[in-house]
């Protein structure tokens, strides 16, 4: 009763002209440009996505409010366009709260809100107000009672400004009121924990970069936040829109850009023959990251990326750049040939020339480095007697069958060449 008594003061406040209002049936109307407006037929409706819109018309005329969720709350015109108010006039012309004034008409758009203040047996009721424009922005209509009238707001029962209209138990024909309604609260929330989410995709990982595709789904996953957040809650200073801004194209900086790609050549500096391939692969991808962020203006990272050797010719495990044995400072890798077999080391898959394949004696521990058999300071692959003992591999082919690998004379399960 309390709430129907308040009602009636504000409604007998802004509607004078005669106009009988019985709270006792549902309503919708209110003050248009000073004259009273009502609706003959309304109704209220919930989409898919579970925007509430407000429909009356007094058959030549419609008014519509629409907010993006249903909860009791005060929703602001104007900043964002999932909150609206849309009227209709019998000529067709569209008024609405998203269309922005003429810089001739004013400079700023004026805002009004919609209070849903109540939610009962599927029936709406609660008050508004707006200024809305039309497509040029040239013409307005309000709906926001006469200037310097006062009235008791129905939620803080204090006293206010007078609101344009009121909307009592309109009754819900479509759609379904969702059981958990988002609420801006829901929205501030989850943009808190993506913003997280993005501060820990700028740090670097434990391999020592920032990773580019983790941090773009991040940043991306952030702004959708912001632009739910900014939907369901409004945006009048335009903070959580700058924000977005700033998000830029949702790419890491040049500056990350270019600490991965120094992280990437210190790892490729310091690789093994066992992780070289990996490290050198990585190295291309950060320099080609660089470009990408950060421009090459000189060309002087594409010069790097198009000297940079990954292969291995001769398919041996070796990588080419680990078979400059003579050091020259240019690369050249074809006056490198262990065996002086006539063939150069990469390109040679027996590069020490005794009959063991270089893929079989390049056996690697833990840290990539080659076995040495003998320890004595040659990797087994670049060493003619793996084991030191006085006889050449080649020759420890007790079968001759041209594989030193399948002679085991103890048979102890170490073949001789192996064994001093």
């Amino acid at each position: 009763m309390k709430k129907l008594i308040v009602l009636s003061l504000i409604l007998i406040s802004v509607f004078s002209c005669g106009d009988e209002v019985e709270f006792n049936t549902p309503a919708f109307q209110g003050s248009l440009d000073g004259v009273s407006w009502r609706a003959k037929a309304f109704s209220a409706s919930i989409d898919e996505n579970g925007f509430l819109t407000l429909f009356g018309t007094n058959n030549i005329e419609t008014l519509e409010l629409t907010i993006p969720t249903v909860a009791i709350g005060v929703y602001v015109f104007g900043d964002v366009n999932t909150i609206e108010a849309r009227f209709t006039t019998a000529d067709g012309t569209v008024f609405s709260t998203n269309f922005r004034p003429d810089p001739d008409v004013s400079i700023y758009p004026e805002y009004g809100e919609i209070r849903l203040n109540e939610i009962d047996n599927n029936r709406f009721t609660g008050t508004f107000r707006f200024t809305a424009f039309n497509e040029s922005g040239l013409q307005s209509i309000n709906f926001t009672g006469l200037t310097g009238e006062t009235g008791v707001d129905p939620v803080t029962g204090q006293n206010g400004p007078i609101y344009g209209g009121v909307f009592y138990r309109v009754p819900l024909i479509s759609g379904t009121i969702p059981t958990d309604p988002i609420t801006c609260v829901d929205t501030e929330m989850a943009t808190e924990t993506a913003e997280a989410e993005y501060i820990l995709a700028q740090q670097v990982g434990d391999d020592g970069f920032i990773s580019n595709s983790e941090f773009e789904i991040a940043c991306s996953a952030y702004r959708q936040a912001l632009m739910t957040q900014r939907d369901y809650c409004g945006d009048l200073d335009g903070s959580i829109q700058q924000r977005i801004d700033d998000l830029g194209n949702c790419q890491i900086s040049c500056e990350m850009a270019t600490n991965n790609r120094n992280e990437a050549e210190v790892q490729y500096n310091t690789a093994t023959i066992g992780n070289f391939g990996e490290k050198c692969a990585q190295y291309q991808q950060f320099l080609q990251e660089q470009i990408d962020f950060c421009g090459d203006e000189d060309g002087g990272i594409q010069a790097i990326l198009d000297d940079l050797d990954c292969g291995d010719d001769d398919g041996d495990g070796v990588p080419n750049v680990f078979e400059n044995f003579n050091g020259d400072p240019d690369g050249n890798l074809d006056d490198d040939d262990t065996d002086m077999d006539g063939i150069a080391n990469y390109l040679d898959d027996d590069d020490d020339g005794d009959g063991v394949p270089t893929s079989v004696e390049l056996q690697l521990d833990a840290d990539g480095n080659p076995a040495d058999t003998d320890g004595d300071g040659d990797a087994d692959y670049l060493d003619t007697d793996d084991d030191g003992d006085g006889i050449p591999t080649a020759n420890e082919d007790a079968n001759m069958d041209g594989d030193p690998t399948n002679d085991d004379s103890d048979g102890n399960g170490v073949p001789d060449y192996l064994q001093a």
